[in-house]
């Protein structure tokens, strides 16, 4: 069965990314508005909103991708190439700036980081044929593997967890479980997960610590980050991993929700019965979260159960509305640029996520106070800084500089129907 793309889903994905864009592409990190921060600790601000909804719209996807369910090797194969290929854009973000050649500095350093980022991304996002996506995604992955592990200097406190690895182990997960399970048993699974992650957060003591926790640094999460990712994990917290081991396991029922999502998208009944079922549905799901937040707090940091029903509650309300508007309605004026970020989200993620660290590593003397500084920092404070008294709102519109310069770039892929792919 051939469907049409979705088209409210595209604008949705496409919002989602372009919050993404901004929030992490400040133009000065010091001064940003509050809501484009995300949260200390517990608690959700719109920028907490960005990753959970990105795994809820995948989770959405996979049954209109595969509306007939059809498993045999070769589409376990897919799934786990898929999967494979994501994992390896994301880990090499983290391999970026550690990429050290024959003694090169400064910008034939750049360029020759650049050619391998052109590679890799070639590799992992071409159009090969299966045996060829199969070599290129595992040979990369051992590389990656063997760098990190294999004690060379400069590789052995790289970071492996991150935001494009999380999404393809959920991906993964839910695939198999789409096409292998019905909506009862990924229902229970959901529940069963939430519930687990809860009792062990709550329940168990830390080793080395004490009583069960959910503070900064000491649960159960953090613990078991430590042991298992000794060295490899984000920088700014160091000792575990806000995309860690354990707290993975409740971000799969993100999936499992947009999958749930996703099949009553497909039911055969008319478009308004589908979001009544959905409206329904993300109310219910947007209660019980700030139910469970009391005593269970809403917290990205440890993808806390409350938070994972609170997100996918407020994500299903926001397509819910799209879908009206769009799909039943039929009104899409001004959702153009949105279908334009949303349908090449993949290109985006992995070179938005580059180029700052590029513009970072040209470095010059600064004409005007001779000392040192990178091209980034030169462009914003020279050329946007100025034009604002307020420093948060000049910071904002070095964000939607960088926007702007992207949704250029995206149209002119639409418009020659390029679309970059894993």
């Amino acid at each position: 069965m051939v469907r049409e793309r979705l088209i409210s889903l595209d604008v949705f994905r496409g919002l989602t990314i372009l919050l993404m864009t901004i929030v992490n592409n400040p133009g000065d990190w010091g001064n940003v508005y509050p809501p484009l921060l995300h949260a200390h600790w517990n608690g959700c601000t719109p920028t907490d909103l960005v990753f959970p909804f990105f795994i809820f719209i995948m989770g959405v996807a996979v049954p209109l991708a595969m509306p007939e369910k059809t498993y045999d090797g070769t589409t376990f194969n897919k799934i786990l190439i898929r999967s494979l290929r994501m994992f390896c854009l994301g880990i090499f973000f983290n391999f970026f700036g550690k990429i050290q050649l024959f003694g090169l500095d400064g910008i034939p350093l750049l360029i020759g980081r650049l050619a391998i980022t052109i590679a890799v991304g070639y590799a992992l996002m071409g159009n090969f044929s299966n045996r060829l996506k199969n070599i290129f995604a595992v040979g990369i992955l051992l590389i990656y593997l063997i760098l990190a592990y294999g004690g060379f200097e400069n590789y052995q406190d790289v970071r492996l967890p991150g935001v494009l690895q999380r999404i393809a182990i959920v991906y993964f997960v839910v695939s198999l479980l789409y096409l292998k399970t019905s909506r009862k048993i990924q229902i229970i699974t959901g529940i069963a997960l939430l519930l687990g992650y809860w009792g062990l957060m709550t329940l168990v003591p830390v080793p080395g610590i004490g009583e069960a926790n959910l503070d900064r640094g000491t649960n159960l999460a953090a613990w078991l980050d430590s042991v298992l990712l000794k060295g490899h994990m984000y920088h700014e917290t160091n000792t575990w991993d806000p995309e860690g081991i354990l707290s993975t396991l409740p971000s799969i029922v993100n999936g499992i929700i947009g999958l749930f999502i996703g099949q009553i998208l497909l039911l055969n009944v008319s478009k308004v019965q589908r979001a009544l079922t959905m409206g329904r549905i993300g109310t219910v799901l947007l209660f019980l979260g700030i139910i469970w937040d009391l005593v269970f707090p809403i917290n990205k940091s440890i993808w806390t159960s409350s938070y994972v029903l609170y997100t996918t509650g407020l994500a299903t309300v926001c397509l819910t509305g799209l879908y009206y508007l769009i799909d039943i309605k039929e009104y899409k004026k001004g959702f153009k640029l949105f279908i334009i970020w949303g349908v090449n989200p993949m290109i985006v993620f992995f070179a938005s996520q580059i180029i700052p660290q590029a513009l970072v590593m040209i470095r010059f003397q600064n004409p005007s106070n001779g000392e040192q500084t990178n091209l980034l920092d030169y462009l914003y404070r020279f050329g946007i800084a100025p034009l604002f008294s307020n420093p948060m709102t000049a910071s904002l519109a070095g964000a939607l500089t960088y926007v702007a310069i992207w949704s250029f770039i995206l149209w002119i892929f639409y418009r020659n129907k390029l679309i970059f792919k894993v």
